[in-house]
C-alpha cells in the first residue's frame, strides 16, 4: 500500500502501547494486576478463528474492552486451567 507507513514492528509496538494504556486506565479503576500483555490475550482470543482483523478494529476493540468483558475472559481462562497455575 503506498500510504502504509508502517512496518510490522512498528504495528506491534502501537498495539502493545495501546493495550499497556488500556491496562493502565484498568490500574487507575482499582484492578492492579493487569498488564498490556494480559489486556492483549482477552482481545486477540476471538482472533484465532477468523484471523487478524484490520489494524482500526484491533484498535477499537482495545479501546472498547470494559472491565466486565476482561473478568469474564480471565474467570473462563481461570477455569480453563491456561492462567494461574
Amino acid at each position: 500500500m503506498a500510504g502504509d507507513d508502517f512496518g510490522e514492528e512498528q504495528l506491534n509496538e502501537a498495539i502493545e502501547s495501546l493495550c499497556q494504556s488500556k491496562a493502565e486506565e484498568f490500574r487507575l479503576i482499582g484492578y492492579e494486576h493487569v498488564s498490556g500483555l494480559d489486556i492483549w490475550e482477552c482481545v486477540s482470543q476471538k482472533y484465532e478463528k477468523e484471523g487478524y482483523p484490520p489494524l482500526h478494529q484491533m484498535v477499537n476493540d482495545v479501546l472498547s474492552l470494559k472491565v466486565t468483558q476482561f473478568m469474564n475472559y480471565m474467570t473462563i481462562s481461570a477455569y480453563r486451567g491456561s492462567r494461574f497455575e
